[in-house]
């Protein structure tokens, strides 16, 4: 039987973010998010993201406006999740589709910025787990006996089996 599930990694980037894309795009959400909070915040009243979300009504919107600014640095990333490879080193994980979410913010202190980004997977075929490891691929085994490429990716943190999809 065909398992076919869809993985999830959740990205976190702040500060502490060393690798260049990731740089970026903590700097660009920064600034979007300065610009769009505006709007919410018209008196100055506000600091935090946590206190627009309390007292500005829409604020919640502020997650869908500042996902803008990483949109233009998807296409870098070849349709490949980053940072999760297989058991040989390589990037293989393919996504389609991604949800940005803002987790802190402070309009007077960018050190208190924190974005995610969940990165979901294309649907994949979950043949075996063996011990902390997903033997997956990208199709399922035929009736033919052709051979099918697999990879082996460690379950690791922020990497998680999101969903199950119903049996071909």
């Amino acid at each position: 039987m065909n398992r076919i599930i869809t993985l999830c990694y959740r990205k976190i980037i702040d500060t502490a973010s060393t690798k260049p894309w990731d740089k970026l795009v903590f700097e660009d959400t920064y600034a979007e998010f300065r610009m769009q909070a505006q709007y919410f915040n018209q008196q100055g009243q506000y600091r935090t993201f946590g206190q627009l979300l309390q007292h500005a009504p829409g604020a919640e919107k502020l997650h869908f406006l500042v996902s803008a600014a990483v949109r233009g640095y998807l296409p870098q990333l070849q349709g490949l999740v980053p940072d999760v490879t297989d058991n040989l080193g390589r990037h293989f994980l393919k996504f389609s589709r991604f949800q940005f979410e803002i987790i802190n913010s402070d309009l007077a202190d960018k050190f208190r910025h924190q974005v995610a980004i969940n990165f979901y997977s294309d649907p994949l075929v979950w043949h075996e787990t063996i011990g902390t490891h997903l033997l997956v691929s990208e199709q399922a085994l035929t009736a033919a006996g052709q051979e099918v490429p697999t990879h082996l990716v460690q379950l690791q943190p922020f990497l998680s089996i999101h969903a199950l999809h119903p049996a071909a």
